[in-house]
């Protein structure tokens, strides 16, 4: 991780905070597209795809290196987002339930509720 010698710790939690607060105001998939996409690089915002892809196949049971060969992700980074997947914070899992739970309501394009 990226030292930042002229903050201190507390100033990095506030940034960081101020950071998931901006993301919270975000209100359907394509304001999210475009804030991370000017947050991120592109190398960035695959990196964080691919992450993300991976979980759901983890979710599935698929085997690593099967996962590999769907994605081109490592099984290295695969490993990775497994252990954060069983034993991290719980956003992987939190994400994944309500993004099962909202896709019988929701539109994937946008993230708006159907009519």
């Amino acid at each position: 991780m990226k030292e930042h010698r002229a903050l201190t710790p507390r100033q990095e939690a506030l940034a960081e905070r101020a950071l998931f607060g901006a993301i919270l105001t975000l209100r359907s998939v394509e304001e999210c597209r475009a804030f991370f996409r000017d947050l991120c690089t592109p190398a960035e915002l695959q990196a964080l795809a691919d992450r993300w892809a991976v979980v759901a196949l983890l979710q599935q049971g698929v085997p690593y290196r099967e996962i590999h060969k769907q994605t081109g992700v490592s099984v290295t980074t695969i490993g990775r987002v497994a252990r954060y997947l069983l034993n991290g914070n719980g956003g992987y899992t939190l994400a994944a339930e309500r993004m099962k739970g909202s896709s019988d309501s929701r539109s994937p394009d946008t993230g708006r509720a159907r009519p």
